[in-house]
């Protein structure tokens, strides 16, 4: 019989939330909202993922510079989720467009909390 793999519980922090919304309202304004509902579709799988496997994603290199290790991102181009796994929890912090200047955006959200 094979070990029993725990299912995380993915949780979205406010920040993550408005960044979900942001993201959503910009692309559905500026380009389509077929577009626009499919970049939130690949979001969400990319959460859903993470219930299964959250030791999947890399450490954020931004991160590393600013002292926090215990952090890790998932994407798929230009978009990062960058996440912590607490127990049997998977915490979103950000969900942004990699294009960013993300060591300054990562800074700002993490340390509000």
């Amino acid at each position: 019989m094979s070990p029993r793999r725990v299912r995380y519980a993915v949780l979205l922090t406010a920040g993550a939330e408005h960044d979900l919304r942001s993201i959503h309202a910009y692309i559905a304004q500026h380009d389509s909202e077929t577009a626009a509902n499919r970049v939130l579709d690949r979001i969400l799988e990319l959460t859903e993922r993470l219930s299964t496997f959250p030791e999947r994603g890399s450490q954020p290199s931004e991160l590393r510079g600013l002292g926090f290790r215990d952090y890790r991102q998932v994407g798929f181009k230009p978009y990062r989720l960058v996440y912590r796994i607490l127990d049997e929890r998977v915490v979103i912090y950000l969900i942004a467009d990699g294009r960013r200047d993300m060591q300054s955006l990562l800074a700002r959200r993490l340390l509000d909390y």
